[in-house]
């Protein structure tokens, strides 16, 4: 039985009284797919797969059978040759010829997931076949992002002969240019935004560079490293087919490729669809010896399968939280490191790093969400810039996206220094149509630098333009935001009841898996739901919510992951509820179920 449209409107109506959303500025527009019956029979029966997943990958705009198939059955030999990725081959060539020279390399890498999981991939393959390697990653608050020339110089003093950048350098123009003038060979691999002039390297792997036509730019740049490492092992190969001591680390970097993949957000389309499908599975048969300690401190080793949401929520917090607390390098040993003992003591370390990250991020969003209160009219403020000098740079851009969601509207935090002498450190989180780079180019002239793209961007700012550059940004918001457009839009693939989601028709809908940027697990939504009990907070801060809902005797348990402070309002309600929320099964202990997570919810009537 297909889950199908049902009484909702294709735009649910808002209702800004009965909404829950009391801390917010305005509900959630509720945004549901329309599908054609005829339109779900036909995929169904063509493409020969359950009616529910017709009308999901339909809600997804596929509707040609063949490329349904492929969807839902994608192929490791589905990922291109790394000779088609723009300047793969000769960057392949040179540096495999460094190797064999026993030239010094460097890995120049990045302080985020997507950049150690890069950086870790070249360096293994590097290893592997007897390189003179070794990685340097920037300083997240000292020197930032991308390459420096104080740090090139650094390198070319110590015995660097040859750089090869990861996740970083395509807009690096005048650093590339120190790296000529001390005689350094840089190749760079990237997947940013390239700037009007291409910086002067030797070779630049870039899938969405200039003048060049591979079909796919969403590459991150974990997934750029592989391709790399892929043709260097072609190179050490003498062909296509690799040795099998070679075929098994490329199959580990995959892995590693699929944690760069979802940390970094790009749309798990295309071959980074099927990068993390096969990387979740090669995470959980074989894992480097330091992944494998880090599951087995979150306890993750004892899943029967990963998914997505294992990198999203466990793995890549825990590899991040070392690159903003300035301690890249220790997860890039984990990464690499083949010590079993070595391995569970980084485990551990990081995963009290974590725990300090999450205790920062705690403080900061009390504390920002103060002065967003002291505003006072927040309806008419386009944007939020918010500042403070107790703020850890390395934490803001969490905090940030937080905000920006919580408040529909452009946000950047700003840690100001604590002595007032260095410029203070912005971290920016937008909305979709709201495009931070071009808005920040806007208010240049107030800004040390800045830095990003459409959605996340970083910036350094003296704290005497501060109020400036408030109001500028300000306006640029008030500008380029259309009121009609504001507010946050959830939208819903299909209205469902609880008693159609059996534990087949939800093992049905995870077939559309991996899910995330750009395949968003689904989103149901139901009517005339009630609250069997009182909902309980969970979690050690109790920041997550656990209730049970009641639709016409089919009761079903709930999450809502960050939805601590709904518990009080949700408690009062005793009439019926319309949900939104996303079908999974629960697999604990040996016992299997379906449950929900809770997106949304309104008051009926």
């Amino acid at each position: 039985m297909a889950i199908q449209r049902g009484r909702f409107a294709s735009l649910y109506p808002l209702t800004p009284l009965s909404s829950h959303h009391v801390t917010d500025d305005m509900p959630k527009r509720w945004r549901i797919a329309s599908c054609d019956p005829l339109n779900i029979s036909a995929l169904e029966r063509a493409a020969g797969i359950p009616a529910v997943v017709a009308q999901l990958l339909l809600s997804r705009g596929i509707r040609d059978p063949e490329v349904a198939r492929q969807f839902l059955d994608p192929k490791l030999s589905g990922l291109r040759e790394p000779a088609e990725l723009p300047g793969t081959k000769e960057a392949a060539k040179l540096v495999y010829a460094a190797v064999r020279a026993n030239q010094q390399i460097t890995i120049y890498g990045d302080y985020d997931a997507d950049g150690m999981t890069a950086t870790a991939i070249l360096l293994r393959c590097l290893r592997l076949l007897g390189a003179n390697v070794d990685f340097y990653v920037p300083h997240r608050i000292d020197e930032g992002y991308s390459l420096n020339a104080d740090a090139l110089r650094k390198l070319a003093d110590r015995g660097t002969q040859l750089i090869v950048t990861v996740d970083c350098g395509v807009a690096s123009v005048a650093e590339a240019q120190v790296a000529k003038e001390l005689g350094l060979t840089l190749i760079v691999t990237d997947h940013h935004q390239t700037a009007d002039t291409l910086p002067a390297a030797a070779a630049i792997v870039h899938p969405g560079l200039p003048g060049t036509d591979y079909p796919f730019a969403g590459l991150c740049g974990a997934a750029v490293a592989f391709k790399l490492a892929w043709a260097i092992c072609q190179c050490a190969s003498d062909g296509k087919k690799v040795t099998d001591r070679l075929r098994t680390f490329l199959l580990q970097a995959v892995g590693l490729a699929a944690i760069g993949t979802v940390c970094d957000v790009v749309p798990l389309v295309d071959e980074n669809r099927i990068l993390v499908r096969y990387g979740l599975d090669s995470l959980k048969a074989e894992p480097t010896v330091g992944l494998a300690a880090l599951m087995r401190k979150t306890q993750l080793d004892k899943k029967p399968f990963l998914e997505c949401e294992d990198i999203g929520f466990t793995i890549g917090p825990r590899l991040n939280a070392a690159g903003r607390l300035g301690q890249a390098d220790i997860a890039i040993e984990l990464l690499t490191t083949d010590s079993q003992q070595r391995a569970d003591t980084i485990a551990q370390y990081i995963d009290e790093l974590n725990s300090q990250r999450q205790s920062q991020d705690r403080s900061i969003m009390l504390a920002a969400s103060k002065q967003v209160k002291a505003l006072g009219d927040l309806e008419n403020s386009p944007a939020l810039v918010l500042a403070s000098h107790e703020w850890h740079a390395g934490i803001i851009g969490i905090v940030a996206g937080r905000l920006a969601e919580k408040h529909h509207r452009p946000v950047v935090l700003i840690a100001e220094d604590p002595l007032g002498v260095k410029p203070g450190i912005g971290s920016a989180r937008s909305v979709p149509g709201f495009n931070l780079h071009e808005a920040l180019a806007e208010c240049g002239h107030l800004l040390e630098s800045h830095g990003g793209h459409a959605a996340a961007a970083g910036l350094r700012i003296k704290s005497a333009n501060l109020d400036a550059f408030r109001d500028a940004f300000c306006q640029v918001a008030r500008e380029k935001i259309d009121p009609n457009d504001a507010g946050a839009e959830l939208r819903i693939d299909a209205e469902a009841s609880l008693q159609m989601l059996t534990r087949q028709t939800v093992e049905q809908i995870d077939r559309l898996a991996p899910f995330g940027n750009g395949n968003s697990r689904p989103v149901l939504c139901a009517s005339e739901v009630r609250l069997s009990g009182k909902p309980k907070r969970m979690g050690a801060t109790g920041h997550h919510l656990s209730m049970t809902f009641d639709q016409h005797g089919v009761k079903m348990r709930a999450v809502a992951f960050g939805g601590g402070d709904w518990e009080e309002e949700l408690a009062s309600i005793d009439g019926p509820l319309s949900i939104a929320f996303r079908p999974v099964i629960n697999r604990y202990r040996g016992r299997v179920s379906v449950e929900i997570h809770l997106d949304d919810w309104r008051v009926e009537g």
